[in-house]
């Protein structure tokens, strides 16, 4: 077994960029006093910050329904994801009995689960996202860090949580090999086809009905329907409208982009990423290839996300946002943890112990409780010494308060001077 080291700084490099990035973009001081979203229901009443009507609900209710309903139904859906994977591994051993273990039959339960995974991960998706809206909460930025909350707790165990038995209760290493492999290429497939092939066959199907219903109206149309068009049309110039050709390409652009599907937000793209993470840095000492697997997966991503942006949905609209959100915490935590599970699997190797054949099991967990020690350590270091902002973010951003509160201290003399000449008018 090969041990590569965990990278769980990348974290840190993410948060210097997303800070660049919202400096150039305007949004890193933007705060938590967002405006009620759209969804948000309640009585209308005067806002005690903004001073503006807009609707009120009380926020204990928020949280009852949060932590007596949603709650207890998020942890019931991860026992019915134990439970399935508990299926899935009684089905695998008896696959066993009836196969021999080298046989491409034994495979099929794990190939199943990961399917079931897939499927699953999609349908909790909506479900969240419903008791998210039935939770009512105030604001956008309230709203999506409840439902990733809820998803990443559902994820983890619907889509980790087998490693971990299989790591930790099983201890069968090679079989933590397979299903690691066996989930990580399933779920990538399954992926790529939803995000390109999917959208691409719904796109050639509605805009083929769209052409074929236009075609139907048109030839169905009458004489005095087609005069009173052209009179309409004739009218334009009277309204100082511009007047299009009907072969002009921009109405045909129009059509195009009418007839796509509406991108609804960046909620699935995330998701991708934090499983992909989780499987590569969760048990990355006993399937080191994993990061290769998943670079040419995201070489792919890159290009298939800009062919699904640019022609199979229509152009999103831009909502401003200082970074990630609850992913940030998200991706930290994973990356945390995956220095515990990769000591913990090291540890738990036959390789090691042929190794060190002279320490005995007490010896070698000692030691790799203070490897984890040390490693957890340099992290926390890591995070303390590297700050979030570069350098020059940093100093720009300290030059726009300074700037600002000369301004301001300009703008209180100039009212004070005011005022002062007021007053020796008077006198």
């Amino acid at each position: 077994m090969k041990k590569t080291s965990n990278k769980p700084e990348i974290s840190i490099v993410w948060k210097r960029k997303s800070n660049e990035l919202a400096f150039k973009w305007g949004t890193i001081g933007m705060t938590s006093l967002d405006e009620p979203r759209p969804g948000f229901r309640g009585f209308m009443g005067v806002d005690a910050v903004t001073g503006k009507v807009c609707p009120q609900s009380p926020r204990f209710m928020t949280y009852v329904k949060m932590y007596a309903v949603s709650l207890p139904i998020v942890i019931i859906c991860m026992i019915l994801a134990f439970y399935l994977m508990l299926i899935s591994f009684w089905a695998e051993d008896y696959m066993k009995e009836l196969f021999s273990p080298e046989d491409y039959l034994v495979m099929i339960p794990s190939i199943v689960y990961s399917i079931l995974v897939t499927v699953i991960s999609a349908y909790f998706k909506d479900f969240a996202s419903f008791l998210t809206e039935w939770e009512n909460h105030r604001t956008q930025s309230q709203f999506e860090r409840h439902r990733v909350t809820k998803l990443v707790l559902f994820e983890f165990v619907n889509n980790f949580l087998s490693l971990f038995y299989i790591a930790f209760v099983i201890q069968d290493i090679d079989m933590l090999r397979s299903q690691l492999q066996t989930m990580l290429l399933i779920s990538q497939a399954i992926n790529n086809f939803q995000e390109v092939f999917m959208p691409l066959g719904m796109n050639y199907y509605s805009t083929n009905k769209s052409q074929s219903l236009k075609q139907q109206k048109t030839s169905h149309k009458t004489n005095p329907e087609v005069e009173q068009e052209k009179a309409a049309a004739g009218s334009f110039p009277l309204l100082n409208i511009p007047q299009l050709q009907p072969d002009d390409p921009r109405i045909k652009q129009v059509e195009t982009e009418g007839a796509m599907e509406e991108y609804q937000d960046t909620f699935d793209d995330y998701l991708e990423l934090y499983i992909q993470f989780g499987y590569v840095f969760l048990f990355s000492s006993v399937y080191p290839i994993a990061a290769l697997w998943a670079l040419l997966n995201n070489v792919l991503e890159i290009r298939a996300d800009a062919f699904k942006m640019c022609q199979l949905f229509r152009r999103p609209f831009i909502r401003k946002v200082k970074d990630i959100g609850a992913w940030q915490r998200s991706f930290e935590v994973l990356g945390g943890l995956s220095i515990l599970t990769n000591c913990g699997v090291l540890y738990l190797s036959a390789d090691i112990r042929k190794r060190f054949p002279s320490y005995s099991d007490v010896e070698l967990l000692i030691a790799f409780m203070c490897i984890e020690q040390l490693l957890l350590g340099t992290r926390y270091l890591i995070h303390i010494v590297i700050s979030d902002k570069p350098e020059w973010v940093r100093v720009a951003l300290a030059r726009k308060s300074y700037e600002s509160k000369q301004a301001l201290k300009f703008e209180r003399s100039q009212k004070n001077k005011k005022i002062l000449f007021r007053y020796r008018t008077v006198q």
